[in-house]
């Protein structure tokens, strides 16, 4: 099972919405192999199991937004006539003791490990970021310190050049 649904192909079908990253219910139906229809009937008859955390429906706002994105052909629309129900990590791994079939379990396993890939590069990349905004704040504490004046500095007091005074002083002298 491993070899037919790859954690690379489940990270593409994770979305971010609501600022959650999330599965749509026909993507899930589809890779637990059963009809979209079949897999709502049973969230919907465990409804309980499923608080507003763990899974919700797009708002008709976010329906519309999201169809909208695809424009090309109704096949990208991907069948979606009615508001899908989206899962958060939570919610998928609630959803193995919904769908008992051994797919499931394989399916769900292999979901698991793609939210915990994509948590990890979020963490990794973090990481690095924060290395170079580290490294531009001490740049730009270097361009701010006042810099040395380059050249000869003479110590002594300069004459005052372009005063009359001190012309007429010179030739009377």
């Amino acid at each position: 099972m491993n070899d037919i649904i790859s954690i690379e192909n489940i990270t593409g079908l994770i979305y971010l919405i609501r600022g959650k990253k999330v599965m749509l219910d026909r993507d899930l139906a589809q890779l637990y192999d059963v009809e979209t229809k079949v897999f709502k009937q049973a969230v919907r008859r465990n409804i309980e199991r499923f608080p507003e955390d763990f899974m919700f429906e797009l708002s008709k706002s976010e329906f519309i937004n999201w169809r909208s994105q695809f424009v090309t052909s109704s096949r990208d629309k991907m069948g979606l006539r009615y508001s899908p129900m989206v899962f958060t990590e939570q919610g998928v791994a609630m959803l193995s003791g919904v769908l008992r079939s051994k797919t499931a379990i394989h399916v769900n396993i292999q979901i698991m490990r793609a939210f915990t890939k994509m948590r990890q590069m979020i963490f990794d990349t973090d990481g690095k970021f924060r290395i170079v905004f580290e490294t531009l704040d001490q740049l730009l504490i270097i361009e701010n310190k006042p810099k040395k004046k380059i050249g000869f500095m003479a110590k002594e007091k300069q004459a005052e050049y372009g005063k009359r005074g001190n012309r007429k002083n010179e030739r009377n002298a």
